[in-house]
């Protein structure tokens, strides 16, 4: 499987209030469910993050998976607004910052994410209807 079989997926942090809160928004705003979803503790999400360097014990950004590439940081978050529409694509005019300070201000949020938003004991649950945009196993 390569980033483009895997195009407008987001491996994110299943335990992360903030990662968890930030998918239960994007499905609410992908009208077209297009987008597609795999937390880190997924088997398939284990296996994307081992792929693609994200840390399994601390991950420090999510993946979203954009045209080919496995995008994180700043990019990352762009190339998700940029899908998620109005009023989210205003986010888009961050890309002519620097990604260097970009990076710093996504980073920062990242290592405090726990301490700002809270830590879930387990990953989150999709429900029935959310079931079908989600990826847990690894695909045959």
């Amino acid at each position: 499987m390569n980033g483009d079989d895997l195009d407008g997926l987001m491996l994110f942090d299943g335990v992360c209030n903030l990662c968890s809160g930030s998918v239960a928004l994007a499905i609410r705003m992908d009208k077209k469910q297009a987008l597609r979803f795999t937390p880190l503790q997924s088997p398939f999400g284990n296996m994307l993050a081992v792929r693609y360097g994200l840390s399994l014990e601390n991950p420090d950004s999510f993946i979203f998976f954009d045209n080919g590439q496995a995008l994180q940081g700043s990019d990352a978050l762009i190339a998700l607004a940029r899908r998620l529409g109005r009023p989210w694509s205003f986010v888009t005019v961050c890309h002519v910052l620097p990604r260097r300070w970009r990076d710093a201000a996504y980073h920062l949020l990242a290592r405090n994410r726990y301490r700002l938003m809270g830590k879930r004991d387990s990953c989150m649950t999709p429900t029935a209807e959310q079931r079908a945009q989600f990826l847990l196993d690894v695909p045959d």
